[in-house]
């Protein structure tokens, strides 16, 4: 059992990471959650939204209030795999290849628009993503420990950029939608904005690495041992189950008719682990219903394809897990 020593300390903790993070991004308290979660939980994220909306402001800021190696890769469509992961280069002195590492290598890898990459480059990044390894030449080499990927996608502009396969998004732990600021958010947004004789470039004030290795061990540990109770366990499989159309379930009735695939048991691993995470982040050393129903929104929204006929209805993955959760009996 967790006590609420340890407790404290967590909490401790995720409040001086939210008060750095606040230093550079404002409101926006989901994304940061999200992004703080998954870093505990060790998975990888994907973020949606328009552009101007922090989401790289947002991961440059995580990266920096870690202390972690943190390095951006602008995704494109002339990309190549050996510009994500490196190449092999001959040595004329030595007569010899050499390896040259790519910016795969780091802790923090933004991986910015990544939906403008070609299949072969997104094939890459799966085998750094799944196995923390990439492949050069005839070698393997383990990429640093942690390794975390944020991606980011453009949810309005689709010329040029190719479709994530589902088996890429499977691996992503999460899928955070970033919305527009509210109206008084922006407005400390607009009076908070570099000045005019900073020139271009941009400079702002350091910030605190106050989630260093130990403690972010620390916060994992404490993460593992909160008590999930057998009914809330089959409480999640249950709501992942529920998104996938069987023999038993008419596609044509209810919910069913807007899913053509479900959510794989990644899908029910992940949603464990965010529930525990999210308990930690509330003080609480139990994992609630609510703290599932708010995890399940992330977990499975890029899990779950749709039907041609949720598209012709205008039913999001939202909209169709929120029914799901609606008829799941909650324990």
């Amino acid at each position: 059992m967790v006590q609420k020593d340890d407790l404290d300390k967590c909490a401790a903790l995720i409040a001086a990471c939210r008060k750095e993070m606040a230093q550079r991004v404002v409101g926006q308290k989901e994304m940061i959650d999200g992004l703080l979660a998954s870093l505990v939980a060790g998975g990888h994220i994907l973020l949606e939204g328009v552009p101007g909306l922090a989401k790289t402001l947002a991961v440059k800021s995580l990266a920096e209030i870690t202390g972690l190696d943190f390095k951006r890769i602008q995704f494109t469509p002339d990309l190549l795999p050996a510009d994500l992961t490196g190449t092999m280069i001959w040595e004329q002195a030595n007569s010899n290849f050499s390896v040259r590492k790519g910016p795969i290598f780091a802790n923090v890898i933004l991986a910015d628009e990544i939906n403008r990459a070609p299949a072969k480059v997104q094939s890459a990044l799966l085998e750094a993503m799944e196995e923390k390894q990439v492949t050069i030449g005839e070698t393997t080499f383990p990429l640093p420990d942690p390794f975390f990927v944020l991606a980011t996608e453009n949810p309005i502009e689709h010329e040029g950029t190719y479709s994530l396969p589902e088996a890429e998004l499977d691996r992503f732990l999460m899928k955070l939608l970033i919305v527009y600021p509210a109206p008084v958010e922006e407005l400390d947004i607009v009076k908070n904005s570099p000045s005019l004789s900073s020139g271009s470039s941009n400079k702002r004030p350091p910030l605190s690495a106050v989630l260093d290795m130990e403690k972010l061990t620390f916060l994992r540990y404490i993460a593992d041992a909160i008590h999930v109770d057998e009914e809330i366990s089959k409480y999640i499989v249950s709501i992942v189950t529920a998104t996938r159309p069987a023999p038993g379930k008419s596609t044509r009735e209810g919910v069913y008719r807007y899913v053509s695939f479900g959510a794989s048991p990644r899908a029910s691993i992940a949603l464990f682990r965010c529930s525990k995470i999210l308990a930690m982040f509330e003080g609480r050393n139990f994992v609630s219903p609510e703290d599932v129903k708010t995890a399940a929104l992330p977990v499975l929204r890029h899990r779950v394809v749709l039907s041609y006929e949720a598209e012709a209805e205008g039913m999001d993955a939202d909209a169709v897990i929120g029914r799901i959760l609606s008829h799941v009996p909650v324990p």
